[in-house]
């Protein structure tokens, strides 16, 4: 019999998995990558603009992974810097044009994939699956701090 461990630890890497699987497939059509889904999306909630540290926050990505993409995705057109800076790191990234078109299919798609993957679910359930995993990953992320308690 698997442990609850083994059972969380392997779904929770599964849905991962096909995550990426989904964003890799649907950023095809922009000729990206798709780690830019989350990048994408995430702007595209904050028209304002987001610096790069500020990804890294929203997308629990290093400060390296996030400069590397931002770098590939102002290349092509997806991004801007909002500033002449000394420090570009610290200054607002906002969407294109081109960026807004991708951004807006990233969230169609996802939201269309996030239905499809929760089909079966009552609101109720989900509602209750969300504050779960939510929890979950604040409990994590202490113990990942402070280390397992005794």
């Amino acid at each position: 019999m698997q442990s609850r461990y083994e059972i969380f630890s392997s779904s929770i890497s599964s849905i991962y998995h096909f995550i990426e699987k989904i964003e890799r497939h649907e950023m095809v059509r922009y000729g990206g990558k798709g780690t830019y889904a989350q990048y994408l999306a995430a702007l595209y909630r904050h028209p304002e603009g987001l610096t790069a540290a500020q990804l890294c926050d929203i997308c629990d990505r290093d400060k390296a992974a996030v400069s590397r993409t931002v770098n590939e995705m102002e290349k092509q057109g997806l991004l801007k810097n909002q500033s002449d800076a000394a420090h570009p790191y610290r200054a607002p990234l906002v969407l294109t044009e081109k960026g807004k078109e991708a951004a807006e299919f990233v969230c169609r798609q996802a939201q269309a994939a996030v239905e499809a993957g929760g089909k079966g679910l009552k609101d109720e359930e989900r509602r209750i699956l969300y504050a779960s995993l939510e929890l979950i990953a604040r409990n994590l992320e202490v113990i990942s701090r402070e280390g397992i308690p005794d």
